[in-house]
Formats: structure tokens, sequence, C-alpha cells
């Protein structure tokens, strides 16, 4: 009797296994240009503290796709990285009394072990960290550039203030419905200061074309609305004193139709307007909408609420008196601040009316409908139909309506055609000290000066110390913001804010081509060889900040010359979230977090890896179930002995060998499929069944054959990418060449693939009566035969001759009576 092998204990393997591949550099990724590249990306995390299991979630699967992609025989570059500015460091600092920069290098040593503790083909030559100075210098670099050519400005913008902390916060430090300060929870105000932009609205109408990317539509749709472009025209109405009050609208053909209007409450307009009777009321309404977001303010299941302002506007189109109000549901962000009433025909209009008593006045007449009055009306109607109440329009059809309403005004001088767009310039200043500092000098001669490219980085001064007042350091340092005029060589001061993260985020990828490279942010050979990306991986709620900013950066720097190509990654794909056993979302204070050390230590990585991709479906995620995971192990455990325990040999294995071969076949060419289409679940899936299938022709005496020995092969190799420890140890104890890893993926062989056996269906007149297994390649005599033989359709037949048999080739036979 053979010895029984030892079990499958995941620890006694697997690191094993990482320190082997990290000496051998065997993910290593250079340039082969008698390789096709592939360029695959997930995205970096931010140095928290420790990876949490959604980290794995989002990295593992995306591992072994790339690993799928080096075994179809391209050069893959799979690198890794940390977002390592931003909020969460420097609130640690002011929580924790330790400096941000001590906190977040000491998190990035604790998540690079745990990273590698997964076994992921990271290539860790190319690790790039956005808080080290070489990597910053280029951020700063790239600021400069946009800054020479006209896409980076300075100007008023407001911000979230707290007027206790007397700072700025950040959009994450403000909590609540009441919009408080996070550290003190004082209520939030509005104030103007001066900050730095993007010009991202220039590449507007580009970034809403998909056309060269595989991207998913739920992210394009999500870009499409972020950005909001809208054609219709701007118009101009004139205030009592004589102010030109501009509107945009995408249907002019209404503008008979306006019995108010309204302002935002930020409006440069609203305090000229604002009679003296209604100035406490306004300020009161005013300085309560501006603490709102602007989803609260948006949201379209609110009251509607506003305030007359007192003062009136004139209608350009028919000269009217029009009364003009402040209300919150109205946005500075979107068109011009200031929108026109036309209840009739807009319901959020139409309840702003009926609750203040204002006019409703139809200018749209449906074909289909009874004529409408705006003093019954129970609802808005939509603007469909003939043009009615609008002087030279009435009678227009709805299709001829805006184009004849555009001529009109640009007849009259009082406006044009016109798209706008709901996206605005990217505000990229923050004012804190946990950031690349704005590489900017400010001279009372010169101006604002862009830093020599020869004096970046502009470092980050490490002594500082934080005031209770919250204020950023940069600010207080005694001696850091002072310098000279890279011009003149006066006296000048340094801006003292620093650039948002999505800035250091928005060209990561192009840091990983040649980290630390002292000339240029990459090497221009590594450029041309690698990018664009291929494929990248990460989560969906990044549509409308980091994956827009990245297209945009792209686009800007192909403008100038350092990018090439239209797009920087050809193809995207989101993964879900891994919920708490709860079904929460995990958080600390709901104490659902689920740790991969602790499951690792429990299961080895392969199972966490393996359970990750098994027990979900990737692109949807769900609950962590602490239970479910024991299968995956069971299933590794079962490959471990099944492959390498002896069994017997029948004396016949001709029709097991068959059997085995069809499965295997069957299953390589699915679970390719699968892994191009990022269906890990049924993957995994798949090679359950398989295992199942090959354990019970083990058990049948169909071991030890060419067939089965070519199952085991084909198997591990299929195996590997998901569960890459064992699938090398199990590879090595069978004399096989090193590392499994290098090997090309499994020759699918459809011949092998193909059934025996096929199932036809048997009707008679078209409807189901029987079912048949016959051999693949039976004839259509034969096939007829068997059918007409059927007690169900002798049944049916009663003794009748059939009028016609037609038979469908491998899919039925149909008798007609």
């Amino acid at each position: 009797m053979a010895e029984p092998i030892e079990r499958y204990i995941p620890a006694n393997i697997e690191s094993k296994w990482q320190k082997r591949w990290e000496e051998d550099g065997l993910y290593h990724a250079d340039i082969d240009k008698s390789k096709k590249k592939y360029y695959a990306l997930t995205m970096l995390p931010y140095p928290s503290g420790n990876l949490h299991i959604g980290h794995w979630y989002a990295m593992t699967p995306s591992d072994a796709h790339a690993r799928f992609k080096r075994m179809q025989g391209y050069n893959v570059m799979f690198p890794m990285g940390f977002d390592a500015f931003g909020l969460p460091a420097e609130n640690a600092a002011i929580q924790r009394n330790i400096h941000p920069k001590e906190w977040t290098y000491d998190n990035i040593a604790n998540m690079r072990k745990q990273l590698r503790s997964m076994g992921a083909m990271f290539d860790w030559r190319r690790e790039a960290v956005s808080a080290d100075p070489e990597y910053y210098r280029w951020s700063q670099w790239f600021f400069v550039q946009l800054m020479k050519n006209n896409l980076a400005y300075r100007k008023m913008s407001p911000v979230d203030w707290c007027p206790n902390c007397n700072t700025t916060l950040a959009r994450e430090q403000v909590w609540g419905e009441d919009r408080h300060c996070e550290r003190c929870k004082t209520p939030v105000i509005k104030k103007d200061l001066n900050q730095w932009f993007f010009k991202i609205t220039n590449y507007a109408d580009e970034l809403l074309k998909f056309d060269q990317i595989d991207w998913p539509e739920p992210v394009e749709l999500l870009q499409t609305n972020w950005i909001g472009k809208s054609k219709g025209a701007s118009v101009v109405f004139t205030t009592e004193q004589g102010d030109p009050l501009e509107v945009f609208t995408t249907r002019p053909d209404t503008l008979w139709g306006v019995t108010f209007m309204v302002l935002a409450p930020e409006h440069p307009l609203v305090e000229k307007l604002t009679t003296p009777e209604q100035k406490a009321e306004v300020d009161a309404y005013v300085n309560e909408a501006v603490r709102q977001t602007e989803i609260q303010r948006e949201a379209t299941d609110k009251e509607k609420s506003g305030v007359f302002s007192g003062g009136y506007a004139i209608n350009p189109v028919n000269g009217e008196r029009v009364p003009v109000w402040v209300a919150d549901y109205v946005l500075m962000t979107y068109g011009t601040g200031a929108i026109m009433g036309v209840p009739a025909h807009d319901q959020r209009d139409f309840d702003f009316a009926r609750k203040f008593g204002l006019d409703v006045r139809v200018v749209i007449q449906p074909d289909d409908m009874e004529k409408l009055d705006g003093a019954t009306m129970p609802t808005a109607v939509p603007a469909e139909g003939t043009v009615v109440n609008s002087g030279p329009l009435n009678g227009t059809p709805g299709a001829e309506a805006i184009g004849k309403a555009i001529e009109f005004i640009e007849a009259k001088g009082v406006g044009k055609g016109a798209v706008t767009y709901r996206i605005r310039d990217w505000l990229i200043s923050r004012q804190r000290y946990w950031g690349a500092p704005i590489p900017v000098v400010f001279c009372p001669k010169c101006g604002a000066v862009p830093v020599p490219e020869d004096q970046l980085p502009v470092m980050l001064p490490d002594d500082v110390e934080w005031r209770p007042t919250g204020e950023s350091p940069l600010k207080l340092h005694p001696t850091w913001r002072f310098t000279t005029c890279p011009v003149c060589g006066g006296e000048a001061e340094r801006e003292t804010d620093t650039m948002d993260t999505f800035m250091c985020s928005s060209w990561y990828h192009l840091a990983y081509l040649s980290p630390k490279n002292p000339d240029w942010p990459f090497k221009q050979d590594e450029y041309d060889y690698w990018m664009p990306v291929d494929c990248y991986t990460g989560g969906v709620e990044h549509a409308t900040m980091h994956l827009i900013y990245t297209r945009f950066f792209h686009k800007a720097f192909r403008d100038l010359g350092v990018t090439k190509g239209d797009e920087p990654m050809l193809q995207l794909r989101n993964q879900g979230q891994i919920l708490g056993p709860d079904g929460q979302r995990m958080s600390k204070s709901r104490g659902n977090v689920v740790d991969p050390d602790e499951q690792v230590r429990l299961y080895g990585a392969d199972t966490v890896r393996s359970y990750l991709m098994f027990g979900y479906r990737w692109q949807i995620g769900g609950p962590w179930d602490p239970g479910n995971i024991q299968g995956s192990h069971r299933w590794l455990g079962r490959v471990w002995s099944i492959f390498q325990e002896e069994g017997k040999t029948a004396k016949d294995t001709k029709a097991l060998d068959r059997k085995l071969r069809r499965k295997v076949h069957q299953t390589l060419k699915s679970v390719g499929t699968d892994f191009e289409r990022f269906e890990f679940n049924t993957v995994v899936s798949a090679l359950m069944e398989l295992l199942n299938e090959m354990a019970a022709i083990k058990d049948a005496g169909g071991w030890n054959t060419p067939a089965w020995n070519e199952a085991v092969d084909i198997y591990l190799r299929m195996m590997a990418p998901v569960a890459p420890h064992i699938s090398e140890e199990l590879w090595a104890r069978f004399g096989k060449p090193y590392s499994i890893h290098q090997q090309p993926w499994p020759e699918y062989d459809e011949a092998a693939a193909a059934e025996d056996e096929i199932e036809l269906v048997l009707q008679v007149n078209g409807k189901v009566r029987d079912k048949i297994v016959v051999a693949v390649d039976i004839t259509e005599a034969q096939a007829k035969e068997l059918a007409l033989a059927s007690e169900a359709i002798q049944k049916q037949l009663d003794g009748k001759a059939p009028r016609k048999v037609i038979y469908v080739p491998g899919r039925l036979v149909n008798i007609v009576g």
C-alpha cells in the first residue's frame, strides 16, 4: 500500500515560493520587442495603515488576469505603488501627534509586506510612491508645463471654511446634513479664496468621446452626465438697475412663457437686486443655503424653498417685467447661476410657482391634448407641440421652434445659440501640508512666477508644527515660504497651497515606466514600448474624478508633446465591493472589517485568492462569508491529494481517457473565455467541476495514463493564475521545468472537446413530445428512423402515417401529422 502524502499546509510552501520568485526576478518586466507587450494596471492603494479584504478583492483577480495574459505569451508589466499624500495622513498627525511623513512611510512598509503575502506578480522594481521627492518633483514639473501653456490659472473661488478653526476644510472634513467641521463641530460657511485650477473644460468635448476605448457603459454614462453638455441658447435679460442677467436655456422657444427668474444664492447680482425691505430675509436664506451640499440642494424630493429679492428683470423678447427670486435649487456651478422660470413646461418651476403664487403661462400646446389653461393645470406639461402665446413664433411646429427662437434673439441682439457644460475647471488647490507643494512664487513686481524646472522639487519642510487653529503649517513656517523671485531676484513668497492628490494619481501609470528617472518623468523607450495601459482595473466610484482627470491629463500633455495617442488606458474593468459579514460596508466603527492577514494565517494566500474569485461575481461583490471560504480551502486540499496520491489503473481505459480528455478540453475552452471576460467565479467553479470528474475517473481506474497526466498538466496551468503557490509546488513535485508561471497557456484541442453524443428533440406538429440521445455523427435517415420508433411519438401518431418528417441536423426532428 502506498505511503500517504503529507497534508496540504499552505504556510509550508507559500513563503518559500514568494522568496524564490523574488530572488529570481520572475516577474520583472523588461522591454522585449520580440514579444507583444501587455500593461496591466490596478489602482494603487492609499497607505492608511493596513490592507483590508477589499484591497485583495480588487487586486488578486486582476493579478490572476495578468498572469493569464503572461501565459498567453504577452510580455506583461504589473506594477504597484502608493498614493501617499492626502488628508488622512494630516489628520493622523493632529490626532496621534505623529508627523504625517512618519505615519505614511510606516504604513507603506506594513502594506508592502501585506501585498507581498498575496503572491501577486508585482514588479517591485517599478514601485512609485507619490510622497517621494523624486516623484513629486515631476508632479510639480507637470504643473509648471500646464501653467506655462495657459492650462493652469489662479482665481477667486468659494471654499468651505470653518470660522472657529479659521481654516479651509476639504470636502471630507465637512460632516453631517448640517455640514459642520469634523474637528470642532462648528457649522461651515462659504468663503472666497484664491485657488489654482486646471482647464479641463478645454477638453470637455473630447472627453465625451469613448470610441477608442473599451470601458464599461456605466462609467461612460457617469462621465457623460458629469460633463453635462447641453445645446441651446444664451439669453441676456436686463435688471431694472441696468445690469445684464444672462441665462442659458435648452428651450429658447419657451422664452415667452417666463413668469419669474431664479438666482443661485451665491450669484453676484443677489445683493444688488435685493431691496432694503427684503434684505434681512434674503441674507438669512442665503446663509443657510450656501451651507448645503449640491446633492442636498438638487434632490428631486426636496421641498421647494426660495425668497423674493424684491427686484425685477426685463424679458428681452416681450419687454415684460419679471420678478427675480433666490432659491437653493439653482447652482452657480451649472450654467450661469441664473434660470428663467417656465412653470407650464417644467415641473420644478411649476412646483415653485404654485408654492409662491406665481403665474403659469402656456406657450407650447401639445397636438394630442385639449387646450391647456395655466390657471388650472395640475402639473407641468412637457414642451412638445405647437408654439402658442409667443408673438412672432405663434403656430410654429415643435420641430422648428428652437431654431426659429434662436434666429429671433440673434436678430434682436439679445442672445445667441450656445453650448454649455456642467463640468467646471479642476480645482487643485488644497490648504493642507501633506501634499505636493504648488511650484509658484509670488513676487510684488513680477506676479505669480513658476519655479524654474532646475529648482524642482520644491521640497516639503519636515520641521513643521500644527496649531490648534488647524491652519496649514506651510503658512506658519518661519523660513520656508520666503524666497527670491526667479525672474527679478527680489524678495518673494512661495505658494503655500499644495496640490490635490488626484494630480499625483493622474500620472502614476507613467511613473511606473521608469521610477526615479533623473532626466524626464519617464524614459522614452519605456513609454514607447509599454504605453498605453492595456487593462486598468479598479472601483467605479472613481469614474467622475480620477478616471476623468487622468484622461484630461493625458490629452493635455499629448498636445504639449509629452504623451502620445488620445487615451491613457484602453480597457477598463470595475470590481464590486466586499461588504462585512453583516452585509454593511466595512468600517472599524462597525467592527465588521475582515483582516486578510488573519485569513492568510488560517487558510493560506491561495485559499483567500480562490475564495475572492469563486465566492462573488467580481463586478458585483457581496458580503464576506466566513463559512464559505472553507469550501475553497477544501478544493485546494483535494487538488493536493487527488493529484499526488496513487490510484489504480483499469485494464482498458480507452473510454475513461476519452471522457477525461473531453472534459479537460471543454473546461480549458470555458476557462480561457471567462478569464478574458473577467468572470473569475466561473473560472474557479469550472476547475472545481473538472476536479470532481477527475476524481471519479481516478476511482474508476483511469489514473496514471497519458490522458490523466495530460489532464494534471493542463489543470495545474489553468489553476496557476488563481492559486499560484500550490500550482508551483505541485508542478515542481511532478518534476516539470521551473516555473509554472513561465509556461504557455495550454493549447485547446477542439476534436478532444467534441461530444460523442447529442440530444435530439422530437416534435409532433411543432410541439415537443420526446428527447433522445444519439451519436454525434448520426445520419438524417437514422435520426428519422429513431424518431418514428419513439413510443411517445407513436402514441401521438396513433397509427397514422406522418405527412412529413423534417430533420434539423444536431437539433431536432419535427413530425408533421
